[in-house]
């Protein structure tokens, strides 16, 4: 199990006890003498962009930096000033956020800290102690996303089924699909089409279409094997290759078998996998506000 960043202020301390140490060694030596096993090495934060490991060992670093216990001799360095090796040579000493608070420089950094936020509306009241700032903060957009998700399905499945049709056929135009052509996706279902709702030419003169199937279902009505063998029957009398089910429900356990026995021919996408695809592609939803995070440039600050 991955420690919490205050879990790690002793370790990171500690790992620097006789010399600069580069933050990257730091979080791989950690990782193997704590025992993570190599999933947990590899765990990554939502974005993607780093691992959970690293992002706890940098946030135990950078508090006891504001503390006064290590300073940054140069980019991704760091290294204990007079006062970290006191703490680091004084074991008895638990280490963690409340200890650093008896640091006035460490009070003053909490003081900006409390005034940055003390306007924001979307200020949180249950942050966890326990979690670095970015993942307080990604874990924020997952809820949000997730209430976003719930709104846009309700929504769905309150629209009308013609608006359902186009609304999949705009995704996948916003995906990609069909190319730079403005005909390039239709709805079909309102005449009837022999069970297929919608259609996407994959290129500029529609030799090659995906068809579609719409089910406006309301969470508890899961799609059937059935379904799916209607559809891969409707794809046969067009003699089409490729099929994408979509529902605002679920797949029961037999239509995705069935699925699967027909081979690639049937893409299935349900109702939270679909609601990603829409807050992905801006697809009932549009951007309300974009925040840029921001870090330290320690390079800036390095002097020859």
């Amino acid at each position: 199990m991955i420690p919490d960043y205050q879990s790690l202020m002793r370790p990171v301390l500690d790992c620097a006890k006789s010399e600069p140490r580069k933050v990257s060694d730091v979080v791989e030596e950690l990782s193997n003498s704590l025992g993570l096993s190599d999933e947990e090495k590899r765990q990554m934060l939502p974005s993607g962009k780093q691992t959970v490991m690293a992002n706890r060992v940098h946030w135990a670093r950078t508090y006891m930096k504001q503390a006064g216990l290590v300073s940054n001799p140069k980019r991704g360095w760091y290294q204990l000033t007079d006062k970290g090796r006191e703490i680091a040579d004084d074991t008895s000493i638990h280490l963690n956020t409340k200890y650093l608070e008896r640091f006035e420089q460490f009070q003053e950094f909490k003081s900006r800290t409390r005034d940055a936020e003390i306007d924001s509306p979307t200020q949180s009241t249950d942050t966890d102690d326990s979690t670095t700032p970015d993942e307080n903060l990604q874990a924020a957009h997952r809820r949000l996303n997730a209430a976003l998700a719930a709104n846009l399905l309700d929504s769905v499945r309150k629209a009308s089924p013609a608006f359902f049709e186009t609304l999949i056929v705009d995704l996948l135009l916003a995906m990609g699909y069909g190319g730079s052509s403005e005909d390039a996706g239709r709805a079909l279902g309102q005449t009837g089409d022999n069970g297929v709702d919608g259609v996407v030419d994959q290129d500029p003169l529609g030799v090659d279409q995906i068809y579609l199937q719409a089910k406006r279902y309301a969470a508890v009505n899961t799609v059937g094997g059935g379904d799916i063998r209607n559809f891969f029957g409707a794809l046969s009398l067009k003699k089409a290759t490729k099929g994408i089910f979509v529902t605002t429900s679920s797949f029961s356990t037999s239509a995705k078998q069935t699925a699967e026995n027909l081979g690639s021919r049937i893409v299935l996408i349900d109702g939270p996998q679909l609601a990603k695809l829409m807050i992905r592609y801006n697809i009932g939803c549009r951007d309300k506000d974009i925040l840029h995070i921001k870090e330290l440039d320690e390079a800036f600050f390095e002097e020859a």
